[in-house]
């Protein structure tokens, strides 16, 4: 075991790249290592939960510049529409002074980042070691982020994959193209110059697209492992939420999370709504309010309280979704494929049902569906938008025991379950990380 390191950890003002970026920070501090977390201001105090060893990592608060086009107490990219993330990368740009300063005062042996494309200039300035943490999928860099890469053109030496550009389809087009637009520089610079390339993901499901990335960048590529938290057991799920599932069979409630950054229109909200009501299931929906409501209540279908009463809920806040996936009346599971999201579905019980709405969501349904055949999508119409009857059908495809789709997956589902929570697989990523990052260091 090699001597141990300090390392700063400077991720995209994202909870969905910030949280992976603090279950890595906890493996680290877990074997004597120590971590400085660069985060804006506000984020710390709902990031704080997740840090098991404040005495080894510390929050670094930075101050979010002024930027023209960001509302001034924009942080994260909560705060926002996603049609303003390029102010909030904007804003993430002009704090290089204060993250230099940092290094500058506290000597770190190294640095992790993933959109901040000019750290591993910085790095090289104070002779420390850079590394690209990669939090989205490897299938979404392969596809995306391969250098003089053009989209939806396969490069030369892609792996053969179930998983094929297929992105004729104009709301998906759409989507990828001001995705790659936005952020292809910034990826592809920062993986063209850092010193090691990590990816969140492993061997066994991403492998061929490791070794791609690798190929195509000409560097070692470590992986983490699904870097995803173990259930804290000494915080129970909220009595309202036990008390709500445990009134159901098990395995026959259906819920619905989208994620933090997903925000509907008012019609394709109640349209979802209202897909959930013809399940004939019970549910849980998870959702932020549609555009213009400030609250889930004002956007429900007419009527929808009172049908459902009993049986489903529409809940605009926060829940504590690793533990209602849990629940044993939880049987179906509908999200958007974020990645993280992807592996708390894959390592659950629960039949899967994919709504993607971004390109990298597109991408990891396109893995889950055509490579892993774990799961269904709900179709769309040529708008690019679903209706309640496609919702309802994907939904009653999984959860029909006699469906033949539903077997299917549901067997695939079983196998990967058990290769991914087979005992010491995690550890193991984990020590070979480190180790390989102590190699670096020497």
């Amino acid at each position: 075991m090699g001597s141990k390191f300090h390392a700063f950890m400077f991720p995209w003002f994202a909870f969905g790249h910030m949280t992976p970026y603090l279950h890595l920070a906890n493996k680290l501090a877990e074997k004597g290592h120590r971590v400085t977390f660069l985060l804006p201001k506000k984020a710390q105090k709902q990031l704080e939960h997740h840090n098991l060893f404040p005495e080894s990592i510390v929050f670094h608060p930075l101050t979010i510049p002024l930027v023209n086009g960001l509302p001034a107490d924009a942080e994260t990219a909560s705060d926002i529409p996603i049609s303003l993330d390029k102010f909030l990368s904007e804003a993430m740009d002009l704090t290089r002074d204060q993250v230099e300063a940092a290094v500058r005062a506290l000597k770190p042996d190294l640095i992790f980042f993933d959109f901040a494309h000019w750290v591993p200039e910085m790095a090289k300035d104070f002779m420390i070691k850079s590394v690209s943490y990669i939090i989205v999928s490897a299938t979404t860099i392969a596809h995306t982020h391969v250098p003089g890469g053009e989209l939806g053109v396969p490069p030369p030496g892609y792996p053969s994959s179930k998983v094929l550009f297929r992105i004729n389809d104009a709301h998906v087009l759409a989507s990828l193209s001001i995705y790659y637009k936005r952020i292809y520089h910034q990826i592809t610079t920062g993986l063209m110059n850092c010193d090691v390339i990590s990816i969140r993901t492993c061997e066994e499901v991403e492998g061929k697209f490791c070794d791609f990335i690798a190929r195509q960048y000409q560097r070692k590529v470590l992986l983490t492992g699904p870097m995803l938290p173990e259930l804290d057991k000494s915080k129970p799920l909220e009595e309202h939420w036990s008390h709500f599932l445990s009134g159901f069979e098990p395995g026959s409630v259906v819920f619905c999370a989208l994620g933090s950054q997903i925000i509907l229109e008012k019609d394709q909200f109640q349209e979802l709504c209202l897909g959930m009501e013809l399940t004939g299931l019970p549910f849980l929906v998870a959702l932020k309010p549609p555009r213009g409501s400030t609250t889930v209540q004002e956007g429900l279908p007419e009527g929808f309280e009172e049908r459902v009463k009993g049986r489903g809920v529409v809940w605009g806040g926060w829940v504590q979704q690793p533990l209602i996936l849990a629940h044993p009346s939880v049987g179906c599971f509908v999200n958007h494929c974020g990645f993280g999201t992807m592996w708390e579905s894959l390592v659950s019980d629960c039949q899967i049902v994919l709504l993607p709405f971004l390109s990298d969501q597109l991408l990891n349904t396109r893995l889950m569906i055509e490579e892993l055949e774990v799961s269904v999508e709900v179709s769309r119409e040529k708008t690019g938008w679903f209706s309640k009857e496609s919702l309802s059908d994907a939904v009653r495809s999984v959860m029909d025991k006699d469906n033949e789709l539903g077997k299917l997956v549901r067997r695939n589902h079983t196998k990967w379950k058990e290769i991914l929570v087979s005992p010491g697989l995690v550890s193991g990523y984990v020590d070979n990380f480190v180790d390989a990052l102590q190699e670096y260091l020497i």
